[in-house]
């Protein structure tokens, strides 16, 4: 065998092997969250079923966590587990806001222009300093019908300060807070229960006394959720999205 074609055979491998080696971690609250007895229980993160939308040659690990805010995810050390592993070539979603509003909870509120925007700058300074590529996204609406029919923002300055980190230091940005508003006003105020978690007495084994939660969401709702982010990935020509199923 030539060196030649043995060189163009190991710059192949080299190209397989770093195609394969393509996490993408995703760092969040409950609404990108993967959730336990996913077989039985009917709540779906969006990065849960992310993966599906993706070959082999990605692997999506969700970190994100039920109840975590930008600060908590940072004090409870998960930011630096992300950060041990990863590597150049990898990519980094980041969706917080959710939690960070909880300004009962001093372990988790952040103010939006001050913690909450210097977190996220921390985020992706150290994605880029690791040679990863970070993507922000604004946080998904929750279903807040008003008796008009209009769909009531429940997010306040937080989805405003991420678009100004985006624009400030060139990240990409995945605007979920104006899709799933789309989403929600295109479904209406009663067929957007799909999306959510809506079950009367009886009707759902996973919660026997019945449930009305409009933050969470149905595995269809987590679906077309991250469908969306995927259609907007391909609007800004990620490279990620050459690896997406054909």
């Amino acid at each position: 065998m030539s060196k030649s074609v043995l060189a163009g055979i190991m710059f192949m491998v080299g190209l397989m092997v770093n195609a394969q080696e393509v996490t993408v971690y995703c760092i969040g609250d409950s609404t990108m969250a993967d959730k336990k007895e996913p077989e039985k229980n009917p709540e779906h993160g969006w990065a849960q079923v992310l993966q599906t939308f993706f070959t082999d040659e990605v692997k999506v690990d969700n970190r994100a966590v039920n109840g975590r805010s930008s600060k908590s995810f940072i004090s409870e050390n998960r930011w630096d587990s992300v950060l041990t592993t990863l590597k150049s070539g990898d990519y980094v979603f980041i969706q917080f806001g959710h939690n960070d509003q909880k300004f009962k909870d001093s372990s988790r509120f952040t103010n939006p222009h001050t913690t909450y925007r210097h977190n996220l700058m921390r985020f992706v300074k150290e994605t880029r300093a690791k040679g990863a590529t970070p993507i922000l996204f604004t946080s998904i609406v929750r279903r807040n019908f008003n008796e008009f029919g209009s769909l009531i923002d429940t997010h306040g300055e937080y989805p405003v300060v991420t678009r100004m980190v985006s624009n400030e230091m060139s990240v990409p940005l995945i605007d979920l807070q104006y899709l799933t508003e789309v989403l929600e006003t295109t479904y209406g105020p009663e067929n957007s229960k799909k999306l959510h978690l809506h079950f009367k007495p009886g009707e759902e084994p996973y919660y026997p006394e019945g449930i009305a939660d409009n933050t969470h969401l149905s595995e269809k709702g987590a679906l077309l959720v991250a469908g969306l982010a995927v259609e907007e990935m391909q609007s800004l020509q990620l490279p990620l999205t050459n690896f997406l199923q054909k």
